[in-house]
């Protein structure tokens, strides 16, 4: 169980965000509060649980910070918060609001043997809304405060220093286990058995999982890469040392997944003009956006996904079958009430009718949201997530943004494309979409101002950056 410094250090939270707020600009207090709290703050089970509200924890407990410390201090106003493009406006206001249609659709109680799942009631829906609120909470803070490629560049820059900061605890359970949380929050937040891997363990730190771990590594080498790409002199060397030694410990994060993106995207990153990078992002947020549909229609090439990793390795083979498998299963349970899916208490998973045996496990992001929210939660979710580096791309024109905004558009990609196999949604994916979404539409302001007043209709945001 966790003990009384996991408790203390969700209490004072609050408190650390509201001075970082006081003392720094808001797109530095923004990502010191949401990316230490996510680094630092004890996981799951710590929390404290309000009846009827949802568990304030290190996934809540950030967001609800930095909303109120910028509200309270006069930073933003709740209208600055709306986004303008009206598919954003759609997609956010469905995702808010779908709880409500999830509950209301699933007022049965489902029962498998001993095990009874009970039905949904309208008192839970001020809590799952709110925690949706919360959610998305970094996604319309970084818009407002994270559009320009200065602050791009300070987000690619932040998730570095957080890597370089994590290096030490990584190499630490790398050698001795995965213990770190244990030491200081006093207990384990999963199953040791999944933190081993061959004759070597994963390391977790204070995450949820070692391809959390990995996937935030993963995020800090492209962009160290992307960094490193376009300084000169020390500076430069420095940086690509940086990637090559955040690269080894990707490597020592033992996470295959990971280890790929990075072995695709940072030759990418490092060699290609900016349309081509660009257009990648768009093209891996597509595939986020579109992967479910691709799936029913069987056009996803599972056989041979599965004879390449079997190649490569045959137990990550039949962990990826595994994965195939409950995919195609749930998938099936998810048709069943596709609109608004089966709401929360594992309603979406199947279970053995007998025995109550839970029988299938969820992986994906993607197939957490459909079975719990519907069609309309994942639409509303990853509309969010990918529409943003879709305007991005689709409007980048003569002028594609500047170096630094197009690899965060990149690492978003890569973050949209993990949550396929894995549900490593974290505040990191939301403040770069958020960042991405807000400099859309600064850039597409400004073009409009440019066709009104009657000058070329062009971008000088990448001019400006390179001066």
């Amino acid at each position: 169980m966790p003990n009384v410094v996991a408790s203390i250090a969700l209490l004072i939270w609050p408190l650390v965000t509201l001075a970082l707020f006081s003392r720094l600009s808001p797109g530095r207090a923004l990502l010191a509060s949401l990316l230490a709290g996510y680094l630092l703050l004890p996981p799951l089970p710590a929390e404290f649980d309000p009846p009827l509200l949802p568990s304030l924890n290190k996934d809540t407990i950030p967001s609800l910070s930095v909303l109120f410390a910028a509200l309270a201090l006069g930073r933003v106003r709740l209208s600055e918060l709306v986004p303008r493009h009206p598919l954003i406006r759609i997609a956010l206001v469905a995702f808010l609001l779908s709880p409500l249609m999830t509950v209301l659709s699933n007022d049965d109680a489902l029962r498998y043997g001993p095990r009874q799942l009970p039905a949904l009631r309208l008192a839970e829906v001020p809590g799952l809304v709110i925690l949706q609120a919360l959610l998305v909470t970094p996604f319309l803070l970084a818009r407002v405060f994270l559009r320009e490629a200065r602050d791009h560049r300070l987000l690619l820059w932040a998730m570095v220093l957080g890597a370089l900061a994590y290096t030490l605890p990584i190499l630490i359970e790398i050698r001795l286990s995965p213990q770190i949380n244990i030491w200081v929050y006093g207990y384990f937040q999963h199953s040791f058995s999944q933190m081993v891997r061959g004759d070597g363990f994963r390391p977790i730190v204070f995450l949820y999982h070692g391809l959390w771990v990995a996937i935030f590594v993963a995020m800090a080498v492209l962009a160290a890469t992307g960094l490193a790409r376009q300084a000169r002199g020390r500076e430069a060397v420095g940086l690509w040392a940086v990637t090559a030694g955040l690269g080894v410990v990707l490597v020592l994060c033992k996470s295959l997944a990971a280890l790929l993106y990075t072995l695709v995207l940072v030759p990418v990153l490092a060699l290609t003009p900016r349309r081509v990078q660009l257009f990648g992002a768009a093209a891996m947020a597509a595939l986020a956006l579109g992967y479910p549909l691709l799936k029913g229609a069987e056009l996803v090439p599972q056989d041979a996904i599965l004879a390449w990793a079997e190649n490569v390795d045959p137990d990550r083979a039949r962990s990826m079958g595994f994965r195939f498998d409950n995919e195609d299963v749930l998938l099936e349970r998810a048709w069943e009430r596709p609109v608004f899916g089966w709401g929360i208490w594992g309603r979406n998973q199947i279970y053995d009718p007998q025995s109550g045996r839970e029988l299938t496990v969820t992986d994906g992001r993607w197939l957490v949201v459909i079975g719990t929210f519907g069609w309309v939660g994942f639409l509303a979710e990853f509309s969010l997530l990918a529409f943003p580096v879709l305007l991005l791309w689709s409007r980048s024109g003569r002028a594609p943004p500047a170096p630094v905004s197009v690899t965060l558009a990149v690492i978003l990609g890569m973050n949209l494309v993990d949550l396929l196999p894995n549900a490593t949604l974290t505040p990191l994916t939301f403040l770069g979409a958020g960042a991405v979404l807000g400099l859309t539409e600064m850039r597409g302001a400004r073009l409009e101002r440019s066709r009104q007043s009657g000058g070329p209709a062009m971008d000088t945001a990448p001019i400006r950056t390179v001066l």
